[in-house]
């Protein structure tokens, strides 16, 4: 805005000389200056390619046939992009709390110690973690799955069911492992690799027949620490998963029939499951971007 016109020369005075004359500071015409109407402002930026209400339409969709239960808004944010729907993580965020379409159903739950994330490693096989997990099926009663989890990027090498969780039932996945890994079984196939494997203290992994095995193939053993689970943290929260997507929503009839569910959900966990630390990539994916970044 400019000053008011002089009588004598017809210029304008300058709004700095009229302010000084009526004891103002500058700051007091910015105040007093006139504003747009806030109902009016649009929000800075561009427009989005996707609207809310497409937005909205796009994430029902996809949780009506989800690849995983339970995915939070940041999953479910990286498979959009996938499928070529761009939109930021905060606007699905604010769309599916809106909705009440947030996954609230997780809780807290094991060991109060925080883990410091020292277990994952930064190359594959380095370090491999094995454990069991109790689950149960109408027909066979008590039942266990054991498998093998890389602490790179959380594949899961192999795995084994059982009604008999003994030494000898601990040996098949990590067996399979090594065979499908490095080709053969034959001794000291892994003493020049400096793999580890780390088990925690039952008695199956502490018997003689199962520590003679893991040196004969030329591992390190990398025991737990008694009382400390976060130690074998890697396949304990794999286990979580397994429950979650498997366990807790059906119940088998037969080991046989829950071993066609489990391996079918495995071969979509290593290629499709994405995790946080891998950053938001799955455990195939993020293993193939290390070996092309890492090529010679």
């Amino acid at each position: 805005m400019k000053g008011k016109t002089s009588e004598f020369t017809g210029k304008h005075y300058p709004l700095r000389s009229i302010l000084k004359v009526a004891g103002l500071s500058s700051a007091a015409w910015y105040d007093f200056r006139p504003r747009k109407c806030e109902a009016n402002r649009q929000r800075p930026g561009p427009v989005p390619i996707v609207n809310d209400v497409e937005l909205l339409k796009h994430i029902k969709e996809y949780l009506l046939h989800p690849e995983f239960y339970g995915e939070g808004y940041q999953k479910i944010h990286a498979r959009l992009k996938s499928k070529g729907v761009r939109a930021g993580k905060n606007r699905i965020y604010k769309i599916m709390k809106q909705e009440n379409l947030l996954f609230l159903g997780r809780q807290q739950d094991g060991s109060t110690r925080i883990h410091d994330g020292t277990i994952k490693t930064q190359v594959p096989n380095q370090m491999w973690a094995t454990d069991g997990k109790e689950f149960r099926t109408r027909q066979d009663g008590k039942c266990w799955f054991m498998g093998v989890i890389d602490h790179f990027n959380d594949e899961i090498k192999s795995f084994h069911l059982t009604t008999k969780f003994d030494s000898s039932a601990a040996m098949e996945p990590l067996r399979v492992a090594v065979k499908k890994e490095f080709g053969s079984l034959d001794k000291n196939v892994c003493e020049k690799l400096g793999l580890a494997l780390r088990a925690d203290h039952g008695s199956q992994y502490d018997s003689k027949a199962f520590q003679c095995e893991v040196k004969f193939l030329g591992l390190e053993y990398s025991p737990a620490f008694v009382r400390s689970p976060e130690c074998n943290g890697i396949i304990e929260r794999f286990h979580r998963t397994l429950n979650e997507q498997i366990f807790a929503g059906k119940e088998f009839e037969t080991i046989d029939q829950a071993k066609i569910d489990i391996q079918d959900f495995i071969e979509r966990y290593n290629e499709k499951w994405i995790l946080h630390r891998l950053g938001l990539k799955s455990p195939n994916h993020y293993k193939k971007e290390f070996y092309t970044k890492n090529q010679t």
